[in-house]
């Protein structure tokens, strides 16, 4: 703990940012802040929507409204840092700051991956079982499975930030990234880290591959009872409450999987920033879209609401 505290008072980290050899960073930073508005107003008005329209008082909607709320914190801990560091032009970011921006990176992003299986579950039920919908996602049990997935998030992320802190770091103190993320930190140590790699990987397959494999499976049996669906009409309702999940799980697992298990020699840190940009900064502001505009009950409680 001494250790740890004696490193709080020395240099602080250098965030080379999105900015670094961009011949037009005043363009670059106007588009991402924009994406950082829509975001914020439009999780916000999801949960909004969902919280006050007694209409989406239901299992499903309050899962979304999970969702909201984590992609709402996803590009409020990154985009005032990036904002800040641009306005001043310091990049500087202490041993503290990078610790509770990594905390709280890791937390999400661990939690979004287990509630977006959590989601998956709730369509299975609803449209494979849908007599014992009432039991299988009442109130009680939607609450201790979401409890559970930040809970789960937590406690993953306090291990890794405390361990990643307590590594021995070189002279160079510049991260090639615009936020405190464990692989470009790990470049920065004086240590053999392989072992550790290696309990990375097994996390990123608890909180990545174990969900995606428990979506996977979900939905193969929506598609099974969905093609045995003799009526037209029961099957385009079905698929029509799953097609926003689906196209909200293949955009943050397609750039985690992309970041987290393509081996290093099939990506740069260019890449990976841009990567990071597509599922920290673009989802979220992409999540309310697709589920209000493919949502009839969202974009109706909208309607609403604008009509008032």
């Amino acid at each position: 703990m001494e250790g740890w505290i004696n490193r709080t008072t020395g240099t602080d980290f250098i965030l080379l940012g999105l900015f670094h050899h961009i011949q037009a960073p005043k363009v670059l930073f106007t588009l991402i802040f924009l994406v950082f508005l829509a975001a914020l107003v439009g999780n916000v008005m999801m949960m909004i929507l969902i919280w006050f329209d007694s209409r989406l008082h239901t299992p499903m909607y309050f899962l979304l409204s999970q969702l909201s709320l984590m992609d709402l914190l996803y590009s409020s801990t990154f985009v005032p840092k990036i904002a800040i560091d641009f306005l001043s032009g310091r990049n500087s970011i202490s041993y503290i700051g990078c610790g509770i921006q990594l905390f709280l990176f890791m937390t999400i992003v661990g939690a979004e991956c287990l509630l977006l299986a959590v989601m998956a579950y709730d369509r299975y039920v609803a449209i494979c079982r849908p007599l014992h919908y009432s039991v299988l996602m009442c109130p009680i049990v939607c609450a201790f499975m979401v409890t559970g997935t930040w809970l789960s998030a937590l406690l993953n992320a306090l291990i890794h930030v405390i361990y990643t802190l307590s590594l021995p770091y070189c002279a160079s103190r510049e991260i090639h990234h615009f936020f405190c993320e464990i692989p470009a930190l790990l470049k920065l140590v004086c240590a053999d880290t392989s072992l550790y790699e290696n309990g990375l990987f097994v996390s990123g397959v608890v909180f990545l591959l174990l969900p995606i494999s428990a979506i996977m499976a979900s939905y193969g049996q929506i598609v099974s009872t969905v093609l045995g669906l003799r009526a037209n009409l029961g099957t385009r309702k079905a698929l029509a409450t799953c097609s926003s999940h689906i196209i909200a799980v293949s955009l943050f697992y397609g750039t985690a999987i992309i970041k987290y298990f393509l081996p290093k020699a099939y990506h740069t840190a260019e890449q990976d920033k841009v990567v990071s940009v597509f599922y920290t900064i673009l989802t979220p502001m992409l999540n309310p879209l697709i589920y209000s505009l493919r949502n009839k009950e969202v974009a109706g409680a909208l309607r609403k609401v604008l009509g008032r």
